[in-house]
């Protein structure tokens, strides 16, 4: 049995420790290694609302859902498996929007970012790894948001600026 499902057995209170501690290790090997880090985030949009995440570990700020893609893995997998296992969605086509590199005081992160616009979806979170998830109008996100949620809203924007309406040929 793989450790993700170990985990996923224990109760919800054991396994946000676990989560809190494996961070807490990961800060650690990252103050000394300063590695190069690939992930994935997805901006989940709703018309004009951006769902946000808040995780059990970390600094607990408003976040895009994602997270780090598991050995040989490509993005666009990882980004199906990760909102599988954070919101169990299932059969969403992910978007490619590009890539966003996030240096950090431990650790530089190579972000590839999805997108999808999905209306009402039924969300089942993993509270073991989140907390919670919220809609946010896209002028109303919240101040205490990742830093990168800025950075990768900021190009998903910049993206859609060169993109010209349907019907504009």
């Amino acid at each position: 049995m793989k450790a993700p499902t170990l985990i996923l057995r224990l109760p919800v209170p054991a396994r946000r420790l676990a989560y809190r501690l494996g961070y807490e290790a990961l800060q650690a090997v990252w103050l000394i290694t300063r590695p190069r880090l690939e992930g994935v985030k997805c901006v989940i949009a709703d018309a004009d609302r951006i769902l946000l995440v808040r995780h059990s570990y970390g600094r607990r700020w408003w976040d895009l859902p994602g997270g780090t893609l598991d050995r040989g893995e490509p993005p666009h997998r990882a980004a199906r498996r990760e909102m599988h296992e954070e919101l169990g969605l299932d059969g969403v086509e992910w978007e490619p929007l590009g890539q966003v590199v996030i240096t950090g005081r431990r650790h530089t992160d190579l972000l590839s970012c999805f997108g999808a616009e999905l209306h009402d979806p039924v969300l089942e979170l993993d509270h073991g790894e989140l907390l919670e998830a919220r809609w946010f109008g896209k002028g109303q996100l919240p101040s205490d948001r990742a830093p990168q949620v800025t950075a990768i809203l900021g190009h998903v924007a910049a993206l859609l600026a060169q993109v010209p309406p349907p019907g504009s040929d």
